[in-house]
């Protein structure tokens, strides 16, 4: 048995401790928002944070994580309020979506260890694969959120900004 705890809760898997971490989330947690891409830990789909840094889930074994903390798409804020969240929101990053929740967890393992990234800084921290080509937006937004966790930026004031005015007659 293999034991840890995924977002803020402990849990005790009866699985193989050679099962990917990916697989236990996602079959026996029901913790979907963790998405299978290729496999190989290239796409970055499945990324998780295990205790502060961002993972590729389907390279981690369920048994080389005992007692770590594991926190997923899912656990990363009630509310989605998270300011990676917000930001993600605000700037219509997501197409179709699939990438968008591993892209998520890496920019907010990135703005834990780096409050005021460069774009460029961004562009190496998050390496995984888009085939919408969100880049130039998802840049932009990681930007925002690092702005808005350190206070500088309130996410409504744009979305007001850029709303198109009421007719009036």
């Amino acid at each position: 048995m293999t034991r840890f705890t995924v977002n803020n809760q402990p849990v005790e898997y009866k699985l193989d401790a050679r099962t990917p971490l990916l697989w236990a989330l996602r079959d026996a947690s029901n913790l979907t928002g963790t998405k299978y891409g290729c496999g190989s830990g290239d796409c970055g789909a499945c990324t998780v944070d295990i205790d502060g840094a961002a993972v590729r889930s389907c390279q981690v074994t369920i048994g080389s994580i005992e007692g770590t903390f594991v926190t997923t798409i899912e656990g990363l804020s009630d509310n989605r309020d998270h300011p990676v969240q917000r930001a993600f929101l605000d700037a219509n990053v997501g197409q179709c979506g699939y990438c968008i929740p591993g892209m998520v967890m890496t920019a907010a393992a990135l703005l834990r260890k780096n409050r005021n990234p460069s774009d460029e800084d961004i562009k190496a921290a998050i390496t995984n694969l888009c085939r919408c080509g969100i880049y130039p937006r998802l840049v932009e937004a990681v930007g925002r959120a690092a702005r808005l966790a350190r206070g500088e930026d309130d996410a409504g004031d744009e979305a007001e900004s850029t709303a198109p005015a009421a007719a009036t007659e």
